[in-house]
């Protein structure tokens, strides 16, 4: 059995200290049952640290649950924040070998209707999407019919950026 880490809740208000003391403008995180993500924002840029159970079971370590990523990441975070604090890396200098995030685009109004908080990275995608949302709202289901004329409204409209984006 691995490391037992804390609740969540010490280490959202750890990783809020830390991205104070980093001198982070911004910053984001989330967990699911597998996986977690922060990501902040550094003299103007974007930079995300992610981690999962898979990677760590990769590296030989056993995580049980996303929320023990996430302490990891925060931990981490923690210590580049003491090697900072203590003049051994500038934050700009060991962020300069990380990959920088794209800006976030704007989602269109027909994804954000789906479902979706990034954009779908294939047409199967909004399919499936539109498959499982349908079967609740259908009118021959019980569900509503303007309800489901809304979300075919905007599966179509997802369908047809999707494929422009890929024609273009």
């Amino acid at each position: 059995m691995g490391k037992q880490y804390g609740a969540p809740e010490n280490y959202e208000a750890k990783l809020e200290r830390v991205m104070e003391r980093l001198k982070a403008e911004s910053y984001d995180y989330d967990w699911s049952r597998r996986e977690c993500w922060v990501e902040f924002q550094y003299k103007g840029g974007r930079y995300r640290f992610a981690h999962s159970l898979e990677n760590a079971a990769a590296h030989g370590v056993t995580l049980q649950y996303g929320s023990d990523a996430f302490a990891q990441v925060v931990l981490s975070l923690e210590d580049l924040a003491r090697m900072v604090e203590r003049g051994i890396y500038d934050l700009s200098t060991w962020v300069a070998g990380m990959k920088l995030l794209p800006e976030p685009q704007e989602l269109d109004r027909c994804f954000v209707a789906l479902g979706f908080s990034r954009l779908p990275s294939s047409i199967e995608e909004v399919r499936e999407k539109y498959r499982r949302l349908s079967k609740a709202v259908h009118p021959d289901a019980g569900g509503d019919a303007e309800e489901f004329r809304i979300l075919t409204e905007n599966y179509e409209m997802a369908m047809a950026a999707l494929k422009g984006e890929q024609n273009g």
